[in-house]
């Protein structure tokens, strides 16, 4: 599915519909020292093996794309909800 590069939508804000650019959410790296991952990574050593069960085949076939949608006269983002498709691409 293509989405435009551009689009007028709702900023909260500024209270009113303004042009925003779009652009395609992507995950951040994830922090390696953070709490969680520390006792994952603990858990995961030793007798035991893995915490959670590893996955050997997905489900799914396709990812929830998230639209990250910035404002052009303040500059604020909003996140759309994600929907399932198989290729997301900016027009």
């Amino acid at each position: 599915m293509k989405f435009p590069r551009s689009l007028n939508a709702y900023c909260p804000k500024c209270r009113s519909h303004t042009p925003h650019t779009v652009t395609l959410y992507k995950k951040g790296k994830e922090r390696t020292l953070a709490a969680g991952a520390r006792h994952h990574e603990r858990d995961k050593h030793g007798y035991g093996g893995q915490k959670y069960p590893e996955l050997k085949r997905t489900a799914k076939t396709t990812k929830k794309a998230t639209m990250k949608l910035t404002c052009k006269k303040c500059g604020y983002t909003i996140l759309k909800k994600g929907i399932r498709l198989k290729k997301a691409e900016l027009k």
